[in-house]
């Protein structure tokens, strides 16, 4: 049995999805007609990998424990750029 194409792989191929008019006015408005389907597919994307980053940090707690919040704050305030008062908190 073939391995089935990861996100973003494979052929395209059309799908039918319901949504609200609100939402699909300010689709079209955002993209042009034209642009939709790449836009929903780049969103769709985005959202499974959020999914599967979720699923990744609840095995890694599970296996390690909970995340130390001082930690987390300190490499945000490396991503930041805010280094100044961060060096001894990493």
């Amino acid at each position: 049995m073939a391995t089935p194409p990861s996100p973003g792989e494979g052929p395209v191929r059309p799908v039918s999805v319901s949504l609200h008019e609100g939402t699909i006015a300010a689709l079209k408005a955002r993209t042009g007609k034209r642009g939709m389907s790449a836009y929903v597919e780049s969103l769709i994307q985005r959202q499974l990998e959020r999914d599967r980053l979720s699923e990744l940090i609840k095995d890694a707690e599970a296996d390690h424990g909970p995340v130390d919040p001082t930690a987390v704050e300190a490499k945000r305030a490396i991503l930041r750029g805010d280094t100044a008062g961060s060096a001894n908190a990493a």
